[in-house]
């Protein structure tokens, strides 16, 4: 999974957030994974002032809105390695 969308039920932000991300994802055939801020207390921890938060190939892409242009950009380019 090369996108990672870290947000939570019942966001007006993340919904939005997620309809851009599958859009891109599926147009490039690439995995993304979606996690909730709820569900996991160091995500929240970390991350719950910002969401959503897209994770590029684990690093910070993007938090409140997804540009779509600037994640086909980050996508376009190989996997970044870790």
């Amino acid at each position: 999974m090369r996108v990672t969308l870290i947000g939570r039920p019942g966001c007006h932000l993340c919904d939005t957030a997620r309809e851009t991300i599958e859009r891109v994802s599926a147009d490039l055939g690439v995995g993304w994974q979606e996690h909730s801020i709820d569900d996991d207390p160091q995500l929240r921890e970390a991350w719950a002032e910002q969401i959503p938060v897209t994770l590029v190939d684990g690093r910070q892409h993007d938090y409140w809105r997804v540009d779509e242009t600037r994640l086909r950009a980050a996508l376009a380019a190989p996997p970044a390695v870790r």
